[in-house]
């Protein structure tokens, strides 16, 4: 039941992938994909050793970690949301003044980088690429600039303890320390975002074309005050989120409906005396109209699918099949980061974190923190591959075989530079 609950795996990642070819919506492909591989698990449970109050125990473990990652989804795409319909985002484009195609992806990518250490990965795409729209009117343009932003959040989360979900867990686990992993991976994550960057460079030519935007109702109709406190109030907000994690020790999606509660409360104090129906297009019961359910829907679908695997201990056999025939922990760090394109980067973590012992790889052994690496950046490699990447091809409705034929590569190159970098600065992984 094993191989059949891969096959099915496979074959939703195929109809995921040729979804415009399929004209099947990804997250129907998703749900379906995620839905039947906890079918099979259930039916053949008994056959593989299991028993179903496991099954049904692994099940409601994943949901609750699925659901906070939906929750932090939701809620950082409700306060984008309405910082946009209030206008906040003109804070920013206002003083992008270049039209250059070529300054202006440096501008974006460098921004992306380091925004998304101080944030999260998935927060900081989906707040660039709602910036896209402000900026560029091409839509094959803009989604060059929306896949480099893929390759900026993951290359900036990588070298922050906050800024990807695989780093946070090898630093709460007390693998990584923050100055090391800050000052080790720092420059070849930006080594693997500067070599795809250089590359699209020379591919882009001209200036952009400036979209007409077409305000929505109540965007003309908000002062500029306002519009600079949602920007700041949004803004912090999100920031807010990870130092939350870290002052209270709870989730991160707490903090994002924290955020999302008092911002509502305040977009609703600030047009009390404002009329009904200029109102209703600037609240927050609007931006949630607004936002992205299929995308939502989709994560959920892959999640749940990934999360199949790790129950039946697909991917720990992998893991320890890898550490049985290859030995090699650089080539396998390198490998899982690879995997970690295809199946979600936070299992393959938990799996290499277990086989591992830290009496032989103690706190900011070399191992972990190019595991981080690796980890953060590989997901890249294909748009399904992270947080980041399923979120911007959400909102951008980015095809997985278009991403796959034109940033693939460039993703790759950038990995394998940034881990030369890695060896060449600290040398090989010591057995």
């Amino acid at each position: 039941m094993g191989l059949a609950i891969v096959l099915v795996f496979v074959l939703g990642y195929v109809a995921i992938a040729l979804e415009h070819p399929l004209k099947i919506d990804k997250a129907a492909s998703a749900l379906v994909t995620g839905v039947v591989c906890w079918t099979l698990f259930a039916v053949g449970a008994e056959g593989m050793g299991f028993k179903m109050e496991y099954v049904e125990e692994e099940l409601g473990h994943h949901l609750a970690e699925i659901s906070q990652i939906l929750f932090f989804l939701i809620g950082a795409m409700t306060i984008v949301e309405l910082v946009d319909i209030h206008g906040g985002f003109e804070v920013i484009t206002s003083r992008i003044k270049t039209k250059n195609k070529r300054s202006l992806i440096w501008i974006i990518c460098i921004l992306t980088f380091f925004l998304s250490a101080l944030l999260d990965n998935l927060t900081t795409s989906i707040v660039m690429v709602s910036l896209l729209s402000k900026l560029i009117k091409t839509r094959e343009e803009r989604l060059i600039y929306a896949g480099m932003i893929v390759i900026a959040a993951n290359s900036g989360g990588a070298w922050s303890p906050i800024g990807d979900v695989t780093t946070t867990m090898l630093w709460i686990e007390g693998q990584i320390t923050t100055g090391d992993i800050i000052s080790h991976l720092i420059l070849p994550a930006l080594v693997s975002l500067v070599v795809p960057l250089i590359i699209v460079t020379f591919m882009l030519k001209g200036e952009v074309e400036a979209p007409d935007l077409v305000q929505e109702q109540g965007q003309h109709k908000t002062t500029r005050g306002e519009r600079n406190l949602v920007f700041f109030l949004g803004v912090g907000g999100l920031i807010f989120v990870p130092v939350y994690k870290i002052l209270f020790h709870l989730p991160p999606y707490m903090g994002m409906m924290l955020s999302l509660g008092i911002l509502w409360a305040v977009t609703e104090l600030l047009h009390k005396n404002k009329k009904d129906k200029f109102k209703a297009k600037v609240s927050a019961a609007y931006a949630l109209e607004k936002i992205d359910i299929p995308s939502v829907l989709f994560f959920l679908g892959i999640l749940l699918a990934v999360s199949t695997l790790q129950s039946t201990h697909q991917l720990a056999g992998l893991s320890t099949l890898l550490n049985q025939k290859v030995g090699d922990q650089n080539i396998i760090m390198t490998a899982i980061g690879l995997l970690s394109s295809i199946v979600d980067n936070v299992p393959l973590v938990k799996a290499a974190q277990g086989m591992y012992d830290m009496g032989a790889f103690p706190t900011d052994h070399s191992l972990w923190k190019y595991l981080a690496y690796c980890a953060g950046t590989g997901g890249s490699v294909l748009i399904i591959g992270s947080a980041a990447g399923v979120a911007v091809m959400g909102i951008e409705k980015i095809d997985f075989i278009w991403y796959l034929k034109r940033m693939s590569l460039l993703a790759l190159a950038g990995y394998f530079a940034g881990a030369a970098v890695y060896f060449l600065m600290f040398g090989l992984i010591p057995h």
